[in-house]
């Protein structure tokens, strides 16, 4: 493996294991601010020891996403010198704002879990609720700073030289929206099956099932109105690629030469030495309509870009195949979900549905990970768009193989640790309701 290799490894790696963490910190405290809502206003002592059993996960997730965040800042000055000496008085402001996101953030979960018995019932679920606004508010910050790799914006680059550096601008260019957008429902997706799916596991087990059917209940509700809105959310951003990253959207969809119209596909082989694709459905003119709004306009093919700017082209493609496959499956369960509480049917009797959002429970971020894949990936060579190429960001220090295996150790380290503390967490549910008593509750 050589060092170019082995640091984008390491960067994707680092990236692939901090997004879990802080999608979950993102979208967890929102659930405990609901939970934590209803017990103050029903007093129902159920709703309370929800919100304590979810605030121990928020702490164990928080803990492990500060500890990867961390290890990122990090990695982007050692890997990457050359990118962080141009671009970081850019693009710094959303970083330095993230930072103090993250101080709040802290700040109010230190509140929230010594603030039992302690501070006023109101302001201590206001602290909660900081805890997420924060969080999301962090989330949202990093992604403008991703965006602007994608879509840069606030200085003019002159001969090599970057001058007049407006940061405001670059941190809302043109890309930060729709990505935030994204992003923010696909955490609340992929967090809330992952939060459903487990308490639907338990009550399929039949433990504590009074408990877990109100903990199943707010996850789900978050999880399946987020589904619903992430193929709109798509629709945008789909379009705000092909406008400014068109070999992006011709790498997702493997369309190599420019069509009109042009055909949607799903799934297919990609061959990239002889530039076709083999065993894809074709959809007629739906990729004409997915980017342009009209099924008759043109898309522009790799044909039509310099061959040494071209993205790998068969990650880029079965990564957005995959994502786009969960996302329809969790629309279709979602979709399912709600037709049954409007027909006011059990829960406990749709056992079937239960062992969906259990199947989705890995979905929702392997879906997450896949959409991260199409942005990076999808963006080589570049590391700056148009600007500046990922090989000539590259750090000339020798070794950094050696550097990845090491983190890569870390990480698996840290993943074996969390999964153990959490598996401990739910095993520590305490049995509040006897059977009987708890059958008495279980409606939808």
């Amino acid at each position: 493996m050589d060092d170019f290799i082995a640091a984008r490894s390491q960067m994707a790696l680092s990236l692939g294991f901090h997004i879990i963490f802080s999608c979950i910190g993102m979208v967890m405290p929102f659930f405990m601010a609901v939970s934590h809502y209803k017990w103050l206003k029903t007093n129902d002592e159920m709703y309370k020891n929800l919100t304590k059993a979810w605030s121990k996960g928020v702490a164990i997730f928080f803990a492990t996403g500060a500890v990867s965040g961390t290890m990122l800042s990090f990695e982007l000055g050692l890997l990457w010198p050359k990118f962080m000496d141009h671009a970081g008085p850019i693009f710094g402001m959303p970083f330095s704002l993230e930072g103090t996101a993250f101080f709040i953030e802290a700040i109010a979960l230190g509140f929230f879990l010594y603030g039992w018995n302690k501070l006023n019932k109101w302001f201590h679920w206001f602290t909660g609720m900081v805890v997420g606004v924060s969080g999301l508010a962090s989330g949202i910050l990093v992604v403008a700073a991703n965006a602007w790799m994608n879509s840069p914006a606030g200085f003019d680059f002159v001969n090599g030289q970057y001058l007049n550096i407006d940061p405001i601008q670059a941190m809302f260019n043109k890309a930060w929206f729709t990505q935030a957008l994204h992003m923010c429902l696909a955490a609340f997706t992929a967090t809330g099956f992952a939060v459903a799916g487990v308490h639907a596991l338990m009550i399929l087990r039949d433990r504590n099932t009074y408990f877990h059917l109100k903990a199943f209940k707010i996850a789900a509700v978050f999880a399946c109105i987020a589904a619903l809105l992430q193929p709109l959310s798509g629709d945008i951003s789909a379009k705000d690629v092909a406008k400014r990253q068109p070999a992006k959207l011709a790498a997702m969809e493997a369309l190599y030469k420019t069509e009109k119209p042009a055909p949607l596909l799903i799934g297919g082989i990609v061959n990239e030495k002889d530039k076709s694709v083999t065993g894809a459905i074709k959809i007629p003119g739906a990729l004409s309509f997915l980017a342009h709004g009209n099924f008759k306009a043109e898309v522009k093919g790799l044909d039509q870009i310099p061959e040494n700017e071209h993205p790998p082209v068969a990650i880029t493609h079965y990564a957005f195949q995959i994502m786009v496959g969960i996302g329809t499956l969790l629309l279709f369960i979602s979709l399912t979900y709600f037709f049954t509480l409007l027909k006011k049917k059990s829960l406990i009797e749709k056992r079937w549905l239960l062992k969906l959002f259990v199947l989705a429970i890995p979905l929702g971020y392997l879906a997450l990970e896949a959409g991260w894949v199409v942005t990076e990936v999808g963006r080589q060579p570049w590391i700056i768009y148009g600007i500046m190429r990922t090989r000539d960001a590259v750090t000339p220090m020798p070794g950094i193989a050696y550097s990845f295996y090491i983190f890569t150790a870390i990480y698996l380290s840290l993943s074996i640790i969390v999964t153990f503390l959490l598996y401990r967490q739910i095993k520590m549910v305490p049995v509040l309701y006897d059977k009987v008593e708890s059958n008495t509750h279980l409606h939808s």
